[in-house]
C-alpha cells in the first residue's frame, strides 16, 4: 500500500513542477508590441532572411502575401508614411502602408513585424527624388539620382513595433 502512495505522491509533485516551468517559458516568450494598422499577430512572420528569398522568385507586377520581422533602417521624416527594413547582405525592403491609412512614429526604430504584400517595382526618378527629399538627404545626394531603380517593395497593412 506505501509503494502505492509515494508513487502517487511523486506523479503529483512532478506534474506540478511540469506546470511551473510551462508557465515561466510562457511568461518569458511574451513580448510587448505597438500596434498600427489593421491588428495582427506575431506569430508567423518569417525572419528577413527567408523573405530576401521570397523577394527573388517575383518579378516586376508580381505580389505575394508575407509576414516577417526585421529591424528598421529609417522612417519617413516628414510624416511617417514609409519605412526602409533591413533584409541583411545590403538589402532593403521600401515599406508603404496600406491606402496610407496608418503611419510609423518619425521616431520609430527597431524590430518591427510587417505583414501585407510583398511585391518587386521599378522606382521612377522623380519619385526616387522625392524620398530622398522625405528622408532629408542633401541637395547634392538627391541631384546624384539620375536613373530608375528595381526595389523591394511592400504595401503593409499591418505593423508591430517591438517596445
Amino acid at each position: 500500500m506505501k509503494p502505492i502512495i509515494v508513487l502517487i505522491f511523486c506523479t503529483l509533485v512532478l506534474s506540478s513542477c511540469k506546470n511551473k516551468v510551462e508557465e515561466t517559458k510562457k511568461e518569458i516568450a511574451k513580448i510587448e508590441y505597438a500596434s498600427f494598422g489593421d491588428k495582427i499577430e506575431a506569430e508567423g512572420a518569417k525572419s528577413a532572411t527567408e523573405v530576401v528569398e521570397l523577394y527573388k522568385d517575383l518579378k516586376v507586377g508580381d505580389t505575394i502575401d508575407a509576414k516577417f520581422e526585421a529591424k528598421i533602417n529609417s522612417v519617413c521624416q516628414k510624416k511617417g508614411c514609409w519605412m526602409r527594413l533591413d533584409l541583411e547582405n545590403d538589402s532593403e525592403s521600401f515599406v508603404r502602408f496600406k491606402d496610407y491609412g496608418f503611419f510609423m512614429p518619425l521616431n520609430a526604430e527597431g524590430e518591427v513585424i510587417v505583414n501585407g504584400k510583398a511585391f518587386v517595382s521599378e522606382v521612377s526618378v522623380e519619385e526616387l527624388r522625392h524620398y530622398a527629399e522625405d528622408a532629408g538627404k542633401s541637395e547634392e545626394e538627391i541631384a546624384a539620382i539620375v536613373e530608375p531603380k528595381r526595389t523591394l517593395s511592400f504595401e503593409a497593412d499591418g505593423v508591430l513595433l517591438k517596445q
